[in-house]
């Protein structure tokens, strides 16, 4: 019988980050959340024990904040007696013309989906490292993929973070660190609740299933939903004429 996960989830009480955190605590994995909402916080931790074969616990830890991040992980630390897997969901999301007339809030989002989040990362990596290795999966985007029109900033800071988990894997994997870099296309969450979905929309737990899958395995990259894996070979390999010509 495989050994239960310990897990640190970045991210856990909505979205993608509330639906991975409850298929690791529903198939027995110890689980510990992270995030800004400590109601949220509180009562998502209540459901997942509930839901799971061990009580969940829980700390604040925002990624606008990065002082937090080594308290947050040491608490885990402790309450799990030592974690393996660290999977971080967390990032801020806005449009990119709501990007263009807000510097404020582009530089929270920059600051948020990139630079943070690679700090939060070396502080889990050198954790999983310490102990001989583990599986550090971190949420991208797809939108990293290309220059798009309709996400250019976001899509920046999420190419670049794919770019240093790219690097994170080549450097440490021979020592133990899988890296799983996921890739998702538009996914029916809260965050984009206000937008039309696209053809080929995942939902939350369709794609947590493939993400626990991607984790067992350490899978460097999943696409999710699986569709748009090839999608977005076919975007790669578009000339740049076209990419100025259309929309998406």
């Amino acid at each position: 019988m495989k050994r239960p996960l310990h897990v640190v989830v970045l991210g856990g009480t909505s979205g993608m980050g509330r639906a991975v955190a409850r298929a690791l605590a529903q198939r027995g994995d110890r689980v510990f959340l992270l995030g800004i909402d400590e109601p949220e916080l509180e009562k998502s931790a209540a459901d997942l024990s509930v839901r799971g074969k061990a009580p969940v616990r829980w700390a604040r830890c925002d990624l606008l904040e990065p002082s937090g991040f080594a308290p947050a992980l040491e608490r885990a630390h402790a309450e799990l007696g030592g974690f393996d897997t660290v999977v971080v969901t967390a990032a801020l999301f806005a449009g990119q013309d709501d990007l263009e007339r807000d510097r404020k809030l582009a530089e929270r989002l920059l600051t948020a989906d990139f630079t943070n989040t690679v700090l939060f990362c070396e502080e889990a990596k050198e954790r999983l490292l310490a102990r001989g290795g583990g599986t550090l999966c971190v949420f991208s985007s797809v939108a990293g993929e290309r220059g798009r029109k309709p996400v250019g900033i976001y899509g920046a800071a999420k190419a670049g973070l794919t770019r240093y988990l790219e690097a994170l894997d080549h450097k440490h994997h021979a020592k133990g660190l899988r890296v799983v870099t996921v890739k998702p296309g538009f996914v029916k969450t809260a965050m984009t609740a206000h937008l039309p979905p696209p053809p080929f929309a995942g939902e939350p737990d369709d794609v947590a299933s493939l993400v626990v899958g991607a984790i067992d395995l350490g899978l460097p990259v999943v696409y999710a939903p699986l569709a748009w894996g090839p999608i977005m070979a076919v975007i790669r390999g578009l000339p740049r004429f076209v990419m100025r010509r259309v929309g998406f």
